[in-house]
């Protein structure tokens, strides 16, 4: 495994920060681009929100940020995953690996695991490479949301992707 994941730290400011102005081209079509969002980020962590970064185990560098969103436990158990991946590591696959985590850790009971019955992922139509990522990773396409989320200025559509433990074969050993 080229990758590994943990919970994002306050002492990660300076290397998400740089992370993100370094990928703004890459994440702007997409998502807002907030260098300073870190600490933002860490005061919403809770029930309903976890997130994760995805580290480069050769030079620890910061490939990228995911968030389980919108956690909901009792009897739906369910979550939708938001990422942003940053340059040089785009392109490369570290990004579909340390997903594979993540999705295998909102499935996992237990202490490090969320527990989680069902994940989604909402793409917008023309995010090809979200599309991708979402399908590569086994999720079904479960359908269409016009104006689902205010980004840039304006309402945009989604694709609406979804999976469930069941469906989960969890990370290739080889």
């Amino acid at each position: 495994m080229r990758v590994y994941i943990r919970p994002p730290r306050s002492e990660d400011e300076r290397v998400y920060s740089e992370a993100v102005l370094r990928s703004a081209d890459h994440l702007r079509p997409w998502n807002p681009v907030e260098p300073d969002g870190l600490p933002d980020l860490l005061r919403r962590q809770g029930p309903q929100l976890r997130s994760f970064m995805i580290f480069n185990r050769e030079d620890d560098g910061l490939v990228g940020r995911v968030n389980v969103a919108n956690i909901v436990r009792a009897r739906f158990r369910n979550a939708a995953l938001g990422y942003d991946s940053y340059v040089p590591y785009a392109g490369t696959g570290r990004m579909t690996e340390g997903l594979r985590l993540i999705v295998d850790r909102c499935f996992a009971d237990g202490p490090d695991g969320l527990g989680l019955h069902r994940l989604e992922i909402n793409v917008q139509p023309e995010n090809e490479r979200s599309l991708a990522m979402a399908k590569r990773l086994g999720f079904r396409h479960e359908g269409f949301s016009p104006r689902m989320l205010f980004l840039d200025g304006a309402w945009r559509d989604h694709e609406r992707f979804a999976l469930t433990a069941e469906e989960w074969p969890g990370v290739d050993p080889g």
